[in-house]
């Protein structure tokens, strides 16, 4: 019974010291990664067309934001034009999204990963559409 309650005893105090690690290792000075929009809709979109929208972002952190690297959820997502140099305190970033209109027709649904230096080392955004045959209504594509 000694050896249970040592045991019951140490786990406690284990667990205690972690969770005061963790929340002491958060540093106040990490840059802090906030979008305009987590989340783009891009409308109606022409199958073939350019379907390309820009997310805009801003260092609200109070040391330089350095991004990694930005991934799409899928191959019909392609990342460009990403500010590469490190940002600010209070300056801003973008980079652009181009969704592959010439897949499929139809509704989508995508997700993109921003891998930075920042608190929340990986920010996701996403984007939702839909590519409508050639001759449809259409309000995106620009």
């Amino acid at each position: 019974m000694k050896n249970l309650f040592g045991i019951f005893l140490f786990a406690i105090t284990a667990f205690h010291l972690h969770a005061q690690t963790t929340a002491a290792s958060t540093d106040p000075n990490a840059p802090v990664i906030t979008f305009d929009s987590e989340a783009i809709d891009f409308g109606n979109v022409t199958q073939g067309s350019d379907a390309i929208r820009t997310f805009t972002f801003t260092n609200t952190g109070k040391s330089p934001l350095i991004i990694s690297s930005i991934k799409g959820q899928c191959g019909c997502t392609t990342i460009s034009d990403w500010t590469k140099d490190p940002i600010p305190p209070g300056g801003k970033g973008t980079f652009k999204v181009k969704y592959d209109t010439t897949i499929r027709v139809g509704m989508f649904d995508k997700q993109i990963m921003v891998y930075s230096n920042a608190s929340t080392n990986v920010m996701t955004v996403k984007i939702t559409g839909t590519v409508v045959p050639p001759g449809s209504t259409a309000t995106g594509g620009k």
